[in-house]
């Protein structure tokens, strides 16, 4: 399946290659970006999980300054919702890099059946989730809008973002 942009209803939909689905799905860490209301950026790594679909990531237990509701990354997203996660491969040799950048548009879900079953995805990929996941947490659900991908070998698809000058 080629990478790009379908439109299905009134629903934008990202078509992902299947190189590209699998570097997302095994994946294990990404980085979340978003931005304030003066368009300050906040950067923080998160856990995941993919439906094909959504993106989802919970706020989970471990200690944290302030509660889960007050987090920037949360405040970030309820004043712009317009993110993006990086996901990637780093190694010393340099012909073995590889990344997936998203940009969406994300949620916060509180409460109903997506939730409950994006709860159940991260609890499958991560065990730690058993300990440092609480019921009823606040899952944030991402939408692919746009996905670039580029790697040094021919792992993933290479597709450019017109928007991202280098």
């Amino acid at each position: 399946m080629s990478e790009g942009v379908i439109y299905s209803g009134v629903r934008q939909v990202v078509s992902l290659s299947s190189e590209t689905r699998a570097f997302i799905t095994s994946h294990r860490v990404a980085r979340l970006a978003t931005l304030d209301s003066v368009g300050s950026p906040h950067l923080v790594p998160i856990c995941y999980a993919y439906d094909d679909i959504y993106i989802y990531s919970a706020i989970d237990l471990k200690p944290k300054r302030v509660p889960a509701s007050d987090l920037k990354r949360v405040n970030n997203i309820r004043s712009n919702p317009k993110v993006a996660i990086l996901i990637d491969d780093y190694s010393e040799d340099w012909s073995h890099l590889a990344y997936v950048m998203v940009k969406g548009s994300a949620v916060i879900l509180e409460s109903g059946p997506q939730r409950s079953a994006a709860e159940a995805m991260l609890r499958d990929k991560y065990a730690q989730y058993r300990d440092f996941l609480g019921h009823h947490c606040l899952v944030l659900r991402v939408t692919l809008e746009k996905v670039v991908s580029w790697s040094s070998e021919e792992r993933i698809a290479c597709t450019l973002d017109p928007d991202i000058s280098r």
